[in-house]
C-alpha cells in the first residue's frame, strides 16, 4: 500500500520553517549531512517534499539555515547567565564562560552537529559566511563582557588588547567545549568549566571564580549547570 500523505497543518510560516530545521538537525546528528536528504527531512517532519521546496530553494539552503540556527541557539544559551540583573560585570563574564562549558551548550550532540557542518565550509561559500557571522557574534559578546569587567575593575584595556583577549578566550572556550562534548567521560563534573574560568581569567587578568573555596566554586558551577 502507498504511504499515507502527510497531513497539511495550518501553522505560522516561522513555525513550519523551524520544524523543518529541527528535522534536519535531528537527521544530521544521527547520520551526518549526507543522511539529511530532502525526502528524509520531509518524512522526519511529517510534511511533503513540496513544502520544503516552498520555504527553501535547495537542500543546501536548508542545511545552511539549520547550521545558523544551531550556532545562534548555542550562543544565546551561553549568553543567558551574562544577562542576569544585579550581577557584577566580572560575574557576568564568568557566567558566560561557565555556561559555554556546561550542559546544555556542551554536550555530545552539539559537538557532533558542529563537526558535521564544519566539514562543508571549504566547499560552500554560504556556509562559510554563516560561520563567520556566528563566530563574530559569539566573540564580540565575549569581548564586550571582558571590556565591562575590566572597566569595572578599574583596569580598562585598549581595543587592540580587548580583541586579543577575546580571540584567546574564545579559543579556550572552543577547545574545552569540543573535548568535553567529544569525550564527556574523560572529565569530572564541572572540571572543564573550572578550567575555563581560571584560563580566561588568566588571559584577562581577573579572578573569574566567585570564591577561593572549592565548596563555593562547586556551588556556583552547579547553579550554572542547572
Amino acid at each position: 500500500m502507498p504511504e499515507p500523505r502527510p497531513k497539511f497543518r495550518r501553522e505560522p510560516a516561522t513555525q513550519r520553517k523551524e520544524a523543518l530545521i529541527h528535522a534536519a538537525l535531528s537527521l544530521i546528528s544521527e547520520q551526518g549531512i549526507g543522511g539529511a536528504t530532502v525526502r528524509a527531512i520531509a518524512q522526519r517532519a511529517d510534511v511533503t517534499q513540496g513544502l520544503i521546496r516552498h520555504y527553501f530553494s535547495s537542500k543546501e539552503e536548508l542545511i545552511g539555515a539549520a547550521y545558523e540556527y544551531h550556532m545562534d541557539q548555542m550562543t544565546e544559551l551561553t549568553a543567558t547567565p551574562a544577562a542576569a540583573p544585579d550581577v557584577s560585570a566580572r560575574h557576568r563574564l564568568g557566567g558566560f564562560v561557565a555556561a559555554g562549558l556546561t550542559a546544555p551548550v556542551m554536550d555530545t550532540r552539539s559537538v557532533t552537529l558542529w563537526a558535521s557542518f564544519i566539514s562543508s565550509l571549504r566547499q560552500d561559500n554560504n556556509m562559510r559566511a554563516m560561520h563567520q557571522r556566528t563566530y563574530y557574534n559569539f566573540r564580540n559578546r565575549l569581548e564586550t563582557l571582558i571590556a565591562e569587567a575590566l572597566a569595572e575593575a578599574g583596569t580598562p584595556a585598549s581595543q587592540v588588547e580587548l580583541r586579543r583577549m577575546a580571540i584567546a578566550g574564545n579559543a579556550v572556550i572552543d577547545g574545552l567545549w569540543m573535548e568535553g562534548g567529544a569525550l564527556p567521560e574523560a572529565f569530572e563534573a564541572g572540571e572543564l568549566a573550572r578550567i575555563g574560568l581560571h584560563s580566561v581569567g588568566a588571559i584577562v587578568g581577573l579572578d573569574l571564580t566567585p570564591s577561593l573555596t572549592a565548596q563555593n566554586d562547586e556551588k556556583y558551577l552547579t547553579t550554572q549547570e542547572g
